[in-house]
């Protein structure tokens, strides 16, 4: 195998994060606040600039040598005996920062319906940092997914060896990251060096998450929170907070920055959302961390979060840094679904490129292999990337945002809520057919899911033809009768 060079891979990360941070926008759903009783996580993955790409991948299980793990940016930990199966979504240029090509995998859902969505940047103050300073070949976003999920085996066990790692190896990032299986959803964020904490989302409730830390007024000796050894004595000793409290402790105060209107204002509309009951003031320190919302939250009502601007409200004129970005790269809504047979109890709701110009498919855990197209492509466009076809169309809807963007939205959610139905509908049909012949009803599921990759792909295509074809038309110049009946007769 070649090998990359410390300094090249460490170079290599520092620009990827630089370019990333303080992106994305996520939220995390208990399963009695769900329509549907699945446990729900869900992240836009924006980036610093738009032309990127993304690749759907599968990681089969397998065992290994004992010896080191080289995670790719200089982070070396004990390999594991063994990997357990597990999805992925790389960037396109993984294989030349990591020889293994795992590299910002950023969500996936393991054979054990472990799943992760990670991160959401959140910046570290400036006292922590001098305190217990990030670490260059520490846990980052790069790596958590690609060094979680081949291990855990439930969502508390995840939330262990990612503790486990910050607090012995160091973390190189201030991050929050959403963890899962189906009986239960956590909010991990590292605030340091070396301090982290997990707070497990009440089942009736929901947690709305921008760039900042979030987690706040949690008792630390309750059986619903994690955390690093002595972080208490931590925050103590250093003076992080005024009156350290154990029983209503703020980690994100200590360890993080609030009140920052790039972060709050997202939180704050997210919440207006889902919870329109509770009025709540715009630009607060700190918002609610865990609110019951007002209906149950369907996959549908994640993706118009998701998709949100600030039109409409009162932040219309000068909200900060909206939901919905041109510059995402994709969208995802992760179900766990317990009433579902073990093998199908996970689902990705996967989109590419801008979520209110694309399409959440439905990808049933069972898929392993996926069309050619969500597997090619780099940094320049290309037909042949799917990334591409989709993210094209909001490019293209640019030249006239008022025609093209609401057509757009309003076709792409047509075609959701057939999904919706669909999957629905196939539940109900997989159960039955499970009982009697298992192997057919995970089949069924596969195919399932890679036709609708190669259908809504076509019709991301016929879409961008249809506009081309209409922009085109846009910049004829209109003649008069008399001057175009001249032009046809040349």
């Amino acid at each position: 195998m070649k090998t990359w060079s410390v300094t090249f891979v460490a170079s290599a990360v520092a620009l990827a994060v630089s370019s990333s941070a303080f992106a994305c926008t996520g939220l995390i759903v208990g399963k009695g606040a769900s329509a549907d009783g699945s446990i729900m996580i869900a992240r836009n993955e924006d980036f610093g600039i738009n032309n990127w790409n993304k690749h759907l991948e599968f990681r089969p299980a397998q065992d290994n040598k004992a010896g080191d793990w080289d995670l790719g940016n200089g982070l070396v930990v004990p390999m594991p005996k063994h990997f357990f199966a597990y999805s992925a979504i790389p960037d396109w240029d993984a294989h030349t920062v990591n020889n293994e090509g795992k590299f910002y995998e950023e969500r996936g859902i393991n054979e054990h319906n472990v799943a992760i969505s990670a991160t959401t940047s959140a910046e570290v103050n400036d006292r922590v940092a001098k305190i217990d300073p990030l670490i260059d070949a520490g846990v980052i976003e790069a790596v958590i997914p690609t060094l979680i999920l081949p291990q855990a085996t439930s969502a508390k066990h995840a939330v262990d060896l990612l503790g486990h790692y910050v607090e012995t190896y160091g973390a190189g990032e201030g991050n929050s990251l959403y963890i899962a299986d189906i009986n239960e959803a956590w909010l991990f964020e590292i605030g340091s060096g070396h301090h982290w904490i997990a707070v497990k989302v009440p089942n009736d409730s929901y947690a709305m998450i921008a760039n900042g830390l979030r987690v706040h007024g949690v008792n630390l000796a309750s059986k619903d929170v994690m955390h690093s050894a002595n972080l208490f004595e931590f925050v103590q000793e250093h003076k992080l907070l005024d009156k350290p409290n154990k029983k209503s402790f703020n980690f994100a105060k200590a360890f993080g920055v609030v009140a920052d209107v790039y972060n709050v204002d997202r939180e704050w509309l997210g919440q207006k959302m889902l919870t329109p009951s509770k009025k709540q003031q715009t630009r607060m320190e700190q918002y609610p961390l865990f609110l019951k919302p007002d209906q149950k939250i369907s996959v549908n009502d994640v993706a118009e979060v998701l998709s949100a601007t600030y039109e409409g409200t009162s932040l219309e004129e000068d909200g900060q840094r909206p939901i919905r970005v041109e510059r995402q790269l994709e969208s995802h809504v992760i179900q766990l679904r317990p009433d579902m047979p073990k093998e199908l109890q996970g689902l990705i709701w996967q989109s590419f490129g801008v979520l209110p110009e694309s399409v959440l498919v439905p990808l049933y855990t069972t898929l392993q292999d996926y069309p050619k197209a969500y597997q090619v492509g780099d940094d320049t466009y290309s037909d042949e990337s799917a990334y591409w076809q989709f993210r094209s169309l909001t490019a293209l809807a640019t030249a006239n945002q008022d025609k093209y963007l609401p057509m757009l939205k309003a076709t792409w959610d047509k075609e959701e809520s057939k999904l919706y139905k669909q999957v629905q509908h196939l539940d109900s049909t997989l159960e039955t057919v499970y009982k009697t012949d298992k192997q057919a009803a995970l089949n069924m599921a596969s195919d399932f899911s890679y036709g609708q990759l190669i259908r809504t792909l076509n019709m991301a295509t016929d879409l961008r033809y249809k506009m081309m074809t209409d922009l085109t038309k846009s910049t004829e110049k209109k003649y008069s009768d008399e001057e175009f009946e001249k032009i046809m007769n040349l």
